[in-house]
């Protein structure tokens, strides 16, 4: 049993097929799947999700892509989500340097803002960080959730990877995990602690390998798991086990 802890399944792209890819990953033993908001309409939709299908949990919070488009009102109707007892955690929030789809100062206020609510409501956080390692270490260090969190789709370096874990955090694996040029993903997914690694497709993008360049779905998760049990000399029940045990802890589930 696998817990996907990451996932965007109110895509567009599933719209044809979704119940044929909910089938595909009941048959492949993804007994979980966290849908997680990255704007206001995705967050809604995350919770509807999760209200409908008892193996779906959401998670709300806006993507630094979307940072500049909140509003007072934002804030209060995800605040009101947040108390759906299905809601797990706040996110995905963070900075995305790659791309600067919202001003850099805006996309630090709204992350700011959002470590301050996750602690406010006894939210966990799951961050998204994309060539901006420097800033995100100092603002996590600077105003620290209080339920701990999660790097979804860990990107940085091992020396990174060491300060995070002291500081509580837990680092997931997608589908870069997988790709023959992931040293640095690889050299963290080899050495960090078992018990503080999460797997996790991003569907519909980071298709791991050998299904890469295709839409993404969270039975491809088993591919996360696979490289990860390769990598630490594991059996692919093991990993699966300790990262469904862990996706429990980081939570609350337990």
């Amino acid at each position: 049993m696998i817990w996907d802890t990451h996932a965007h399944l109110d895509d567009d792209s599933y719209k044809g097929d979704f119940q044929d890819v909910l089938a595909r990953m009941e048959a492949s033993g993804i007994s979980r799947v966290t849908n997680v908001g990255y704007d206001l309409a995705s967050s809604e939709r995350s919770v509807t999700l999760a209200q409908d299908y008892d193996f779906f949990y959401a998670a709300i919070g806006i993507h630094p892509h979307n940072a500049e488009e909140v509003t007072e009102e934002t804030w209060g109707k995800l605040l009101e989500l947040a108390k759906n007892p299905k809601v797990l955690a706040w996110g995905e929030i963070g900075l995305d340097y790659y791309r600067d789809l919202s001003p850099r100062p805006i996309q630090k206020e709204v992350f700011i803002q959002q470590i301050k609510l996750a602690n406010e409501v006894g939210l966990p956080i799951v961050i998204h960080n994309r060539d901006a390692h420097q800033d995100v270490m100092e603002i996590v260090k600077a105003y620290p959730p209080r339920y701990g969190g999660i790097f979804h789709c860990y990107s940085g370096s091992w020396e990174m990877a060491e300060i995070l874990l002291k500081l509580g955090f837990y680092l997931s694996f997608a589908g870069p995990v997988t790709y023959k040029n992931a040293r640095h993903t690889v050299e963290v997914a080899r050495n960090a602690p078992m018990d503080r690694i999460l797997v996790e497709t991003d569907s519909p993008y980071l298709t791991p390998e050998p299904r890469r360049g295709k839409r993404n779905e969270p039975t491809y998760v088993r591919e996360i798991v696979k490289k990860l049990a390769e990598l630490r000399n594991l059996s692919i029940e093991d990993v699966a086990e300790k990262t469904m045990r862990n996706a429990e802890s980081v939570f609350r589930l337990v």
